[in-house]
């Protein structure tokens, strides 16, 4: 039955296209050419309705006659899908996907016990000059804001 209306469908195809490609247009007339719409007829320069009218409307309606049949038939006989779907294709997820917790603020430093001892060495590796610096107890905290 799918086969019959397919066949059917593309010989409708194939006489739509042509019937289409016959017709000429609205303004195809030497009148038209120049901008005059034939102003004594009822219907414009191309009148009543001719016989390459009516059989674009019939073919078209048999166009989408056929379309709708082929679309019913087909789901009804296949199920409705041709083959898996995309998603079906799609790897499933193992894990859900959970938002990252903000990045925590970077830990202190660790305060040395002693002193900072710094050496200079020249090009020769010979240490020039040694220095310590001495390190605070705690950082020291910043003012706060005088109160208006």
């Amino acid at each position: 039955m799918i086969i019959l209306f397919t066949t059917l469908h593309v010989i409708v195809c194939l006489f739509l296209v042509i019937v289409v490609l016959l017709q000429s247009g609205k303004a195809a007339d030497l009148a038209g050419a120049f901008g005059g719409m034939g102003s004594q007829t009822a219907f414009g320069p191309r009148g009543a309705a001719t016989v390459l009218s009516k059989a674009t409307t019939i073919s078209a309606v048999l166009f989408m006659v056929t379309s709708l049949s082929l679309s019913v038939l087909h789901t009804r006989q296949g199920g409705g899908s041709v083959g898996p779907s995309v998603l079906d294709k799609a790897p499933a997820a193992t894990q859900p996907v959970t938002p990252k917790a903000a990045t925590p603020a970077p830990a202190q430093p660790a305060q040395p016990n002693g002193p900072i001892k710094m050496e200079l060495q020249d090009e020769s590796g010979k240490t020039v000059v040694t220095k310590e610096i001495p390190v605070p107890a705690a950082p020291a905290k910043a003012p706060a804001a005088p109160k208006k």
